[in-house]
Order: C-alpha cells, then structure tokens, then sequence
C-alpha cells in the first residue's frame, strides 16, 4: 500500500445484504418472459441460466443478487484491480474467467451466453461490433447499466448514477424472478447512503477534481458517472459538474482554474495511485493547486467508481474523509 501522501480512510464497517449459500432462489422451471427497460427500450426477457459480465461493476451486480449459480462467466480487462479484492470473491472464484481483453462477439457467442451485462460504450460498442441490437439478432439477451444509458442511439435514459444503480438492481431482480432480494439489497444500500451523509451540509463545499489519468490532457469525470454523485453526495463538488459526459478529457488550464482543494485519485491500471499522485506533484501545472500543495488526496478504488454496489462504499470513505478534514 502507498504511504504518505495519499490519506487512505478506512472503509466504514458495513454489512453486505447477503442472501443464503445457494444463492437467490431463482425459478428456473418458469420459461415466461418478463418486460423490463434496457435503457429506454421495452425488452422481454427470459431466466438467464448463462449470464456474462463485463468488468466488475456487472458482475458484482449480479452476485450481490446472490446469482453466481446463473453466471456462467466474466471478463475482467488487466487494468482493473483483482477480483480477489472483491466482496465477492468467493462467487468469482466459482464462476468462470472467460478474459481480460475487450468484450467481443466471438466471446460471447463461444462462451454460450444467454445475457450479457456491460455499459454503452464500456462493453458494447458499435465499433467493435457487439451491440444490444447485434444480440439481439442472435437470440443472446442483453441488459446495460443505467448510468451509461444517457446517450444510448433511439432509447437514451437519464438518471443520476445511484439512482440508475438502484434500477440496475431492481431491473436485474425482474429478470432472474428475485425481486425481493433486490429489494433489500436497494433498501440497505440506500440505508448506507442516509447514514454516510446524514451530517452532510449543503454549504461550503470543497472543490474536487478527480483524476483518472492523462499527461497532456486530464481524464476526469463528468457529471453522468458515479463519482460525481460520490463527491456531491458527501459534500465535496466537482470541478467537471458541468461536463454532461461520462468520462472525458479536459486541458489542464481548466483544471488550474477551478483550484481544487481535494483531488480524488482513481486507483487502477499499470500507474499506480502513488505514481499518480507524484505526476501531479511534479508536473508544473499541477504542482501549485491547492490540493497538492495540502496533500489532500484521497484514493478511490476503481470498483467504486464504476457503476455498481461498491459505489455506496466509496461514498462512505469519501464522506469520512471530508468530515475529518474539517
């Protein structure tokens, strides 16, 4: 782990809703379908027995649904952290790891998939010739996370991420026929949130740049991705609010401008958070901001800032976090 100057928070003791050893009670006797929203698009649905994830916010869906006995597989791209660090460890372990490359047709199609759960653009996409719509034609089902549904082609959907994670759930429950599951699982998660910003004020809040990555451009968030809502939640504000993107690029004069006084650090990939956080330190268009100059950096692990449960934790660090600073 990264020492100084990178403030890690503990993460808040939390209790997973969890559901019984053998998992959700699913009734696979029942071949119906069910209508549910794939974004904005009606879509009839039958009890997937083969589900594949992409990259951890899909699959840990799933799972904290107790559906590992439905999930044939996933595919976790090299960049993103072990699924051993996961909550869900022991569901990963049990199913299969179909890849760590991009999702792709082939895959999917070899693997025997009938669901397939990724983001638009972070999964499927029409360059590389897997779409809900190509699936479609191949009688494979398909589901994609709310929150990158803003811009979907003819069925957009927009809400803010927890809420497009709650749906998330609760449209997953539909599906698989867990409904009341996914109902508790929502309810605790939104327990969570209440209490983690119940101290939260409204006023003063502290500018927040997140960074992901780049050196002659800034990656950062926009407001149609959960780190926004992260850092608004908990009482921070983000420099990018305005931004109606998921994740983009900025110049860093606008990064300069807005002087942020906390920089979240997106942990993943080949740099390390510490490496990271030594560019910024360094470079000299960063090296004056406040944030640096206080080393007020917090670190967000990339599962928390992808769409998924592990979203509610990270609202709950940051939130401490910023509390304790003052």
């Amino acid at each position: 782990m990264p020492t100084s100057p990178i403030h890690r928070v503990a993460a808040s003791a939390v209790v997973l809703v969890t559901v019984s050893a053998c998992g959700a009670q699913v009734d696979t006797a029942d071949d119906t379908t069910v209508t549910v929203a794939r974004c904005g698009e009606e879509v009839e649905y039958r009890v997937p027995e083969r589900a594949v994830a992409y990259e951890g916010g899909s699959a840990d869906k799933l799972f904290a649904l107790g559906l590992a006995d439905h999930v044939h597989g996933y595919v976790m791209p090299p960049a993103n952290p072990p699924v051993t660090e996961s909550p869900w460890a022991d569901d990963y372990a049990a199913v299969e790891f179909l890849g760590d490359d991009l999702l792709n047709r082939e895959l999917v199609v070899d693997a025997r998939a009938d669901l397939v759960v990724a983001g638009w653009q972070s999964g499927f996409s029409d360059e590389r010739g897997i779409t809900p719509e190509i699936l479609d034609g191949l009688g494979i089902q398909s589901f994609m996370h709310t929150e990158s549904c803003y811009n979907y082609p003819g069925f957009p959907e927009r809400m803010r991420p927890m809420e497009a994670l709650y749906a998330d759930l609760e449209r997953l429950g539909r599906i698989f026929r867990v409904e009341d599951t996914a109902t508790a699982l929502i309810d605790s998660l939104r327990d969570r949130v209440t209490a983690a910003t119940a101290d939260v004020a409204d006023e003063d809040r502290v500018p927040v740049f997140l960074y992901d990555s780049g050196t002659d451009q800034a990656f950062t968030a926009g407001n149609q991705v959960p780190p926004d809502e992260i850092i608004e939640l908990a009482g921070g504000r983000n420099i990018f609010h305005d931004l109606d993107e998921r994740w983009t690029q900025v110049g860093w004069e606008a990064v300069v401008d807005a002087q942020p006084e906390v920089i979240v650090i997106l942990d993943y990939g080949d740099q390390s958070a510490q490496d990271k956080i030594d560019f910024l330190k360094t470079f000299p268009a960063t090296s004056g901001l406040p944030a640096v100059v206080e080393d007020d950096f917090f670190v967000l692990d990339y599962n928390e800032g992808i769409s998924g449960p592990r979203n509610v934790t990270g609202l709950e660090r940051f939130a401490d976090y910023l509390a304790e600073r003052g």
